[in-house]
Parts: structure tokens; sequence; C-alpha cells
């Protein structure tokens, strides 16, 4: 089968991104936002939707590996380094081109995915609550602040994630977008509690954008001095990761 076009690239990693955002945004208005059916239902709740998020947006992006993820693609880039045979996905070889097309897709496509979370909850956004909880479907923020501890939260996390990433092809059972989805849960249960678990700098950079671009009624401000946290955190989890495992288990 022949390579996808980097036009396929793009929008296999946008909608699948998309799909992310819209559903796992969408359980977190459905736990906060005042007048919602599902409000107060709680964090196991929001961990099964971002699961069954990803479950789905894997799934989308089919064509692409499914990455979602700036922190996948850059330990997939590592990985190459130490192994020049690996490949973003199939035969989707490892170059500048392609990375970036990987990247700039999921930013973009977190971006929209808020965007369209934001149309489904609009008359719920519209009414009054604690800005900090309509800040809270786009992005995550830490329950203690501090930093340097939030980071390594981040990047602990996010390297769980990247050595499952690596591993997981060797089990028998090969469980596919249904492992991925098990493994977010897990690491939101386990280690998300700190953060809230972005472990994904799309995920949180691009609807914090939207949050600030949107017009949502009493929002508030967008805490940009937490927003470096949730990038730079899981992309030295993804470095990490990677590192270890082919040091380790490769």
């Amino acid at each position: 089968m022949a390579a996808p076009t980097t036009g396929q690239l793009f929008w296999s990693e946008f909608l699948g991104t998309a799909v992310l955002l819209l559903l796992g945004g969408g359980v977190v208005a459905t736990n906060l936002l005042p007048k919602s059916k599902g409000k107060g239902g709680g964090w196991l709740l929001i961990n099964w939707g971002w699961g069954l998020a990803v479950f789905a947006g894997v799934y989308v992006a089919f064509r692409t590996g499914g990455h979602l993820n700036p922190a996948v693609t850059i330990a997939k880039v590592v990985a190459h380094v130490f192994d020049p045979s690996v490949t973003l996905a199939g035969n989707i070889p490892v170059t500048g081109v392609n990375v970036a097309v990987y990247i700039v897709a999921q930013f973009l496509g977190a971006f929209v995915g808020a965007v369209l979370c934001w149309l489904t909850f609009k008359q719920h956004f519209d009414e009054d609550c604690d800005p900090a909880l309509k800040l809270g479907v786009f992005s995550t923020g830490p329950e203690i602040r501090s930093y340097g501890w939030n980071c390594l939260t981040e990047a602990i996390g996010t390297a769980v994630l990247i050595l499952w990433v690596f591993v997981s092809g060797y089990t028998e059972t090969h469980v596919g977008p249904l492992g991925v989805a098990l493994i977010i849960v897990v690491i939101g249960n386990s280690l998300g509690g700190p953060t809230g678990y972005a472990i994904n700098p799309a995920r949180d950079l691009g609807p914090r954008i939207a949050h600030a671009i949107l017009p949502i009624k009493g929002k508030g401000g967008s805490d940009w001095g937490y927003s470096w946290v949730p990038v730079v955190g899981p992309i030295i989890g993804a470095i990490v990761g990677t590192v270890i495992y082919f040091l380790a288990l490769a």
C-alpha cells in the first residue's frame, strides 16, 4: 500500500484529534457545567470519558497510526534515532515534513475540537458559575501549584504512556485502540490527581487558546502562567520514556 499523501496525513491527525477533544472536553463539560444532566459525575466519569475519547480518535486517525499527541510523535522521532527502521506509523517515514504535519494537525485539531465542544454546551457556558470550571473544560490545572513538581507529574505520566506504546505491539492480544483507551484511564486514575493529566501538549494548549479567543460569558483568565507545564512536561516524559525503552527493554 502506498504511503499516505501529505494531505491525508494532515486530515487523519486533524480529525482524530478534533474527535478526541470534542468527546474528552465534552465529558468534562458534562461533569462540571451548570444544568448538565451529568453534573457531578465525578473523576471516574471524566477518566473513562477521556479514555473512550482516545479510543474513538485513534480509530478516526487510522491512516496515521492515531498519534493525536505531539509527545507520541516526538517519541517516534527519538526512537528513529536509536533505530532508523522506526517509522511514524506503517510505511510513513520519519521526515521533517511528516513530523511537522502531524504536530500542526494535532494542535489545530485540538483547537477545533474544543470549539465544537463549546458550541455543543453553549447555553451551559452562558450560565453563571465559577470561571475555573469553565476553563477546566478546555485545559488542565494543578490542585497544588508548584511548577517543578507539576512538570514532573506530567513527565512521569507521559513516560508511562510512551513505554506502553512501544511495548504494546509485542503482546499476543494486540488490543490496539482499546488498549490505548485503558492505559489512558489507568494513568488518569493513578497519576492524574495532581494536575488533571494532560500528557499531551496539543490536548492542553490548543483548547487553552480556544478558551482565550472564544466569547465565553464570565470565563475569566486562561491561566497562561501554567500553560507551559502541560507542554514541556509531556515532551520531557516522551523523551525519557523512549530512552528507557531502548536502553532497558528493546
